[in-house]
This record gives C-alpha cells, sequence and structure tokens, in this order.
C-alpha cells in the first residue's frame, strides 16, 4: 500500500518509492508514504485561490457547521480508525480514543465556537477609545482573515488529534489548510482525509494533505501564509532558522518537546486521597500511549520525608503493568511507534540513570527484534539538585523520575530547570503552595493543573489537552500558543485598528461580531 496526497483538488502518488510505515509490534513495513513529484507550490496557490475565497465567504456559523459534518464523518468511521491506530502506532483500543476521539470532540467544540459567533465573517473588540481632544475621532480594533494558507506539520504522536485541532482553527478563521502529518504514522491521517473528501463537506480546496516529505513546502510559503508545527525542539529551531531568512516570511507558530513535571505539596502524605491521585496520574503516564505524549509527566517533585513511600506506592502499580500487543486484550502498554524510537528513548534512558537509578520496572514478554517495545520504568534521584541531565533531557516513553525536595521554594526553583514546559499539575489543599507554584511556575508553562480535594477526580488529566486551554509553552516548549478557545483564531487572524469617526466605526460594527480574542 502506498499513501497519496491531496493537492489541488485530487490525489496523487509519489515518483519515488518513498518511506515506510511499520507495524511497531512486529517490524513488518504495512505502507510507504512519498510525496516526490507533488508540486508544493501548486499545492499551495490552489489553496489559496480556491479554497481561500469559498471559506472566506462563509460565516462563522457556517464554517462551524462545515466542521460538525467532518467530525460526524469521523464519528461514522471511528472503529476502522482504532484498527489503523493500533497497526500503524501499536495503540491500545484507549490510546486510540485519545487521539481519534480527542479529534472529534476538538472538531465538535469549534464547530459550536462558530455558532456562537454567528452570522458574520470578521470580529470587533469592544472596548473604543477617544483619540482627539474633541469627541469625533475614535478607534476600534477588528480581527480579519488573513488571505493565506494554514501550513500544518504535525507529530507522530497524534495523527489525528494533531491534524484536526489545528484544521479546526483554520476553517473556522476562513483560512484552507495543508496538513503535512508525520511520515512514521500518516496512514490514519490519510485515511481521515480521503473519507473526508469523500464525503463532500468541505469546499474545494479548504483541506490538502501531504503525506511523504515536503521538499519545496518551506519555499512555497508566502507572507500570508502560517505554518504551524509540532515535533522536536531541535527541528523547531531549524525552522525558526530557515524561516527568518525569508523577506517576506510567514507566521510561525512551534509546539516542541518538554520535560514537564508534577508536584505533591508537603501537606499531600502517604494515605490521602492527592496522594493516591497523584500515584494514578504518574501511572497514566507511564502506560497511556506508551508515554508518547509531548505533555506527558517525566518530573515527579515530592517532599523528602515521603518520597521513598510514593515510589514505593507507585513501583507497585509499574510492575503490575501489562505489557505487550494492544490487540491482546489486558494489554496495558503497547509499543513505541517504531525502532528508531524505541531505541532513542533507551538511550535516553540510560543519560538519566547517570544520576538517577531505576525503582521499578513493569516485565515485558520477548518481543519481535524490530518491535517499538519499551518496558516502562521509574526512576529515582537522591540529588536532584546536583541534576543536570533530569531537568533537560526528555525521553518520549514510558520513564518518569522521582525527585525529593525540602521546601516549595526548591520545587518551585528546579522545575524552572527545564527551560519551559507544556504542563504542569501540582497537588495540594494549601493555598499557599498554589500561589507560590503558580507566580513562580506559571511564566515557565503553558498549563497548570491544580488539582485539590474540591476537584478530586474530576479533572481532565495532566497529559490531556482541551480545546478551551492554551496548547503551548515558553523556551524550549516552543514559544507557541495553539487552541485556546476563540483565542485560537488569531493565528490566522490580522488584529487591525480602525480609526474614524464614532458613526463610520459602528457601521463597520455592525457587520461583524462584537467579541474579544
Amino acid at each position: 500500500m502506498k499513501l497519496e496526497s491531496y493537492v489541488e483538488g485530487r490525489w496523487q502518488t509519489g515518483t519515488e518509492a518513498g518511506r515506510p510505515l511499520v507495524n511497531p509490534v512486529t517490524g513488518e513495513t504495512i505502507a510507504t508514504a512519498d510525496a516526490h513529484g507533488v508540486d508544493m507550490h501548486g499545492a499551495l496557490e490552489y489553496a489559496r485561490l480556491k479554497g481561500g475565497p469559498a471559506l472566506h465567504a462563509l460565516t462563522f456559523a457556517e464554517r462551524g457547521g462545515l466542521l460538525s459534518a467532518v467530525a460526524d464523518i469521523l464519528l461514522a468511521n471511528r472503529e476502522r480508525y482504532v484498527v489503523i491506530a493500533r497497526e500503524n502506532s501499536g495503540n491500545t483500543d484507549a490510546d486510540a480514543s485519545v487521539d481519534i476521539d480527542g479529534a472529534i470532540f476538538t472538531l465538535k467544540m469549534y464547530a459550536r465556537y462558530g455558532k456562537s459567533l454567528g452570522d458574520a465573517t470578521s470580529i470587533i473588540e469592544p472596548d473604543q477609545d477617544q483619540l482627539a481632544r474633541d469627541p469625533v475621532f475614535f478607534v476600534r480594533h477588528c480581527w480579519t482573515t488573513r488571505p493565506g494558507v494554514g501550513v500544518q506539520i504535525n507529530a507522530f504522536n497524534f495523527p489525528a488529534w494533531g491534524m484536526w485541532e489545528k484544521m479546526a482553527q483554520a476553517t473556522l478563521a476562513g483560512v484552507p489548510s495543508l496538513a503535512k502529518p508525520a511520515t512514521s504514522t500518516a496512514m490514519l491521517s490519510e485515511r481521515m482525509v480521503r473519507d473526508v473528501i469523500g464525503g463532500g463537506v468541505l469546499p474545494e480546496g479548504a483541506m490538502s494533505l501531504i503525506c511523504g516529505g515536503a521538499e519545496g513546502l518551506f519555499t512555497a510559503l508566502h507572507c500570508m501564509d502560517s505554518l504551524a508545527f509540532t515535533g522536536s525542539a531541535t527541528t523547531g529551531k531549524v525552522l525558526r532558522t530557515q524561516l527568518a531568512e525569508f523577506d517576506a516570511a510567514p507566521r510561525l507558530t512551534i509546539e516542541a518537546d518538554s520535560v514537564n513535571a508534577s508536584i505533591l505539596g508537603p501537606d499531600v502524605g502517604p494515605g490521602t486521597d492527592l496522594f493516591n491521585l497523584a500515584v494514578s496520574e504518574v501511572v497514566k503516564a507511564l502506560s497511556v500511549k506508551a508515554g508518547q505524549l509531548c505533555t506527558n509527566i517525566r518530573r515527579i517533585f515530592v517532599p523528602t520525608a515521603f518520597a521513598k513511600a510514593f515510589a514505593d506506592e507507585l513501583a507497585e502499580k509499574v510492575e503490575a503493568l501489562v505489557v505487550g500487543d494492544p490487540a491482546e486484550e489486558g494489554t496495558r502498554v503497547g509499543p513505541l511507534i517504531n525502532i528508531t524510537q524505541r531505541d532513542e528513548a533507551k538511550t535516553n534512558i540510560g543519560i538519566l540513570m547517570e544520576e538517577a537509578r531505576i525503582v521499578a520496572q513493569a516485565d515485558m514478554p520477548e518481543m519481535a527484534p524490530d518491535s517499538g517495545f519499551v518496558a516502562p520504568v521509574l526512576l529515582f534521584c537522591d540529588t536532584p539538585e546536583a541534576a543536570v541531565a533530569l531537568h533537560a533531557t526528555e525521553v518520549f516513553g514510558p520513564c518518569a523520575t522521582v525527585l525529593p525536595y525540602d521546601d516549595i521554594g526548591d520545587a518551585v526553583r528546579m522545575g524552572t530547570r527545564a527551560e519551559g514546559s507544556l504542563a504542569l499539575s501540582l497537588f495540594s489543599d494549601d493555598s499557599s503552595v498554589h500561589s507560590a507554584v503558580t507566580s513562580g511556575l506559571a511564566p515557565w508553562h503553558g498549563r497548570i493543573l491544580i488539582i485539590d480535594s474540591t476537584v478530586g477526580k474530576a479533572h481532565t488529566g495532566h497529559a490531556i489537552v482541551m480545546p478551551q486551554c492554551v496548547h503551548g509553552g515558553p523556551g524550549r516548549a516552543g514559544n507557541g500558543e495553539e487552541l485556546g478557545g476563540l483565542r485560537g483564531l488569531r493565528f490566522h487572524m490580522q488584529r487591525s485598528a480602525l480609526q474614524g469617526s464614532s458613526d463610520m466605526i459602528g457601521y463597520l460594527a455592525e457587520r461583524a461580531v462584537e467579541r474579544t480574542l
């Protein structure tokens, strides 16, 4: 099977053999993907000239209707997608649900946002400022659609959610999308787009797809285009450097890897509900999608007084995790997506073991030599203040480390040493701890999840990204921002100051929806 690209209104096959996509349980090649011969300039120009005007002519409510129709098609084919996720990504049914159902939920959420914006195509902010001595000259700010293409480069761990959450924002803003999924897991992305295109629910040119390499894509970008990248911090730095050389560079947002953390407050001792909730959350970090989540917990800061008790409680659950073929009943942890990711994870675990020791590891049956399996492992660092790699090296797999701290100030200080992260979770009922962690670590994180006894089990989870919340983070995490409800539209829209008489601005405002972005 050879995956195809969908550009210029038709499916196209690359001219070369392409890269293999494998079943990570067996290591066998199940498909290939190649985009050589695809005209990237033509693909983007077609999207600009066909998809852009078609979407721009629709109201926000109508664009939301498109997203709802896409979600319905995905929901109707959900069970087929679960099979593909198992065969190409090594997902258990629960893992596949995070990706596939997350995509459908996000599309539905942005469809509701579209309905709430109503029959308008632009947004005007509510506040008006007087600019002259006499009350005749004013300013209000408006948001209008940029006449470009939203180019979206997605990571291998979320071939469904990663693609559709970016497309949802672009479509609602009135911008056509060109998605470039990671080749290694592109089978699910291609199948989904094929179903949506076949369903005829999108205007021509509103959605394009590149499967395989994308040589020539960046040089085809224009100043009104946007590039949303999800992937490694290293690749993100390369992109910034390359695009900075353009005379008229496109907009760029990056969501990169990060060494995320969880903190147990000094009040959360053994036997408390919050202690048990923290244990449960770390177990998820070591099992869901085999630890391959960009927002996953990598460091766990625990008060020294009960760090060993926490590690012991956690160790018992880690050792009970069932690793194996995700098609088999009872399997909790599947493989990483290929041997490249497997070997990289094992190498990085070795680096962390220079500063920490193994306190628990799940049993793993003998697997095919080319499979992607890595046994979940829990580490413990006795000297976290002196550690370097533990704060800088991400194992993109089932590995986490317990780091004891003496006071909450120590935890906050060590939390910053990751130099920017996507997500932090805090378990505590102490408001002074909430304040210290928020004021000290909010500047270093895109999202902070605070779990107290009032919240209890009702929280959505440390690693789960909700469309209503910002997804992104400062520093190493990319300095980007995705989602965040309607604020996610800002990446694809232009904010302009409208200066003039109150009557003129009022006339324009009647044709826009009043909302703060």
